[in-house]
């Protein structure tokens, strides 16, 4: 069983580099959050057992275990276009099937809804799970339907996914246009920006255009999160943060949780998928298909080829670190919702390679202890008091 205790202690006393051949114990010394991860429609509404280690997909009780992940953040997924019933509902179902998975294994993962009840299901030895809402069109506008989210467990809202909504704009629509008009939140988009603050839900900014993204900082008296997203310095893609939006967030007192997509730690990632499938295919192949969908019908091997490597995900790490300093990065797999990983972090249970490779890159203890687990953890508590 962990300590919670111990492993909080990490975070105010000062340790030297560790070996690197100690990385597995120290790993699971420290209390690991991913800030988002997709398994609920990935696998969970599909029937898929999460109880015992699956063949597909990244995520599965044994090998959370495994990862040593004490906290997992479940995201609660919505596409308007694909469920006519509506999108609160959906949001609902999913909830009960996430729910309906912890009370058939009560012994190893429980719900938390604060952080007193984190800490008491981390000293019990189970994981803690985490309920995000990955876009706020699952509100349908509707501010009792926040609430009730809320109280149903959700501790954050990814205010979009990658469409607008009448109360919030977001960055792959936004990033279409430099005109400012019609961007950001509207009234009632302010509303909802204080009430989530009232509530203690922290506001997530992954997915949010770059208006909004600022129109809630003008807003909320919390600091904010923006769970899966990277550094657009280095990768210049919508879904990234600018250098000024860093800024911004280090003043809020904000973290941003780094994303595993090898879409969004390089640049070069699709032609690569592209010239892969080309190599693979030749003629047969279809070229109409997204490069997600090309990925997935590559070999194993050409996978393994096209996904990054783990040094990119480094790499966007440093620059987050350097620009808003190291109290500002936390992780957000994005696992399950992503088709392609950096190498050496293929699912879940590879965790402990990623303290490995911090360790290497000269990161002590305190400060792995904080992009691991310990900064997403703050902001939660300074969102609930």
């Amino acid at each position: 069983m962990k300590n919670y205790v111990l492993r909080l202690a990490l975070i105010l006393s000062v340790i030297g580099t560790a070996k690197a051949q100690d990385y597995g114990s120290i790993h699971q010394q420290m209390i690991v959050v991913d800030g988002h991860n997709d398994v609920i429609i990935t696998s969970i509404l599909k029937g898929h057992d999460i109880s015992q280690q699956l063949m597909v997909n990244h995520t599965d009780i044994p090998r959370l275990i495994v990862g040593g992940v004490d906290v997992q953040v479940f995201a609660v997924w919505s596409d308007d276009k694909k469920w006519k019933s509506g999108a609160f509902k959906h949001a609902n179902d999913q909830i009960d099937a996430l729910e309906k998975v912890l009370d058939q294994n009560p012994d190893q993962i429980e719900m938390a809804k604060n952080s007193g009840e984190i800490e008491r299901i981390i000293k019990s030895g189970k994981i803690a799970a985490l309920i995000g809402i990955e876009g706020g069109n699952m509100i349908e506008a509707d501010l009792q339907n926040l609430e009730a989210l809320y109280k149903r467990g959700a501790r954050y809202m990814t205010l979009t996914w990658n469409y607008d909504l009448s109360w919030a704009t977001a960055a792959a629509q936004e990033s279409k246009t430099k005109s400012r008009e019609g961007k950001g939140l509207s009234a009632l988009g302010k509303e909802i920006i204080r009430r989530m603050n009232k509530l203690g839900m922290m506001v997530d900014l992954s997915h949010a255009g770059e208006q909004t993204f600022y129109d809630v900082l003008e807003i909320s008296t919390k600091p904010v999160l923006v769970s899966h997203s990277n550094s657009y310095s280095l990768t210049p893609h919508f879904r990234n943060l600018k250098d000024a939006q860093l800024e911004a967030l280090k003043k809020n007192r904000g973290v941003v949780g780094v994303n595993f997509y090898s879409g969004f730690l390089d640049k070069n990632y699709e032609k690569r998928v592209k010239k892969l499938y080309k190599k693979q295919f030749g003629k047969q192949g279809n070229y109409s298909l997204s490069a997600s969908s090309q990925y997935e019908q590559l070999t194993s091997e050409h996978k393994h080829v096209a996904n990054v490597s783990m040094s990119l995900l480094l790499d966007h790490i440093d620059y987050l670190v350097k620009k808003i300093g190291i109290d500002h990065v936390a992780i957000g797999s994005d696992y399950d919702g992503i088709e392609s990983t950096p190498q050496g972090l293929e699912d879940v249970s590879k965790f402990p390679n990623l303290t490995h490779a911090l360790l290497k890159r000269g990161y002590d203890l305190s400060d792995i202890a904080k992009i691991m687990g310990l900064n997403f953890l703050r902001i939660l508590k300074e969102n609930e008091n």
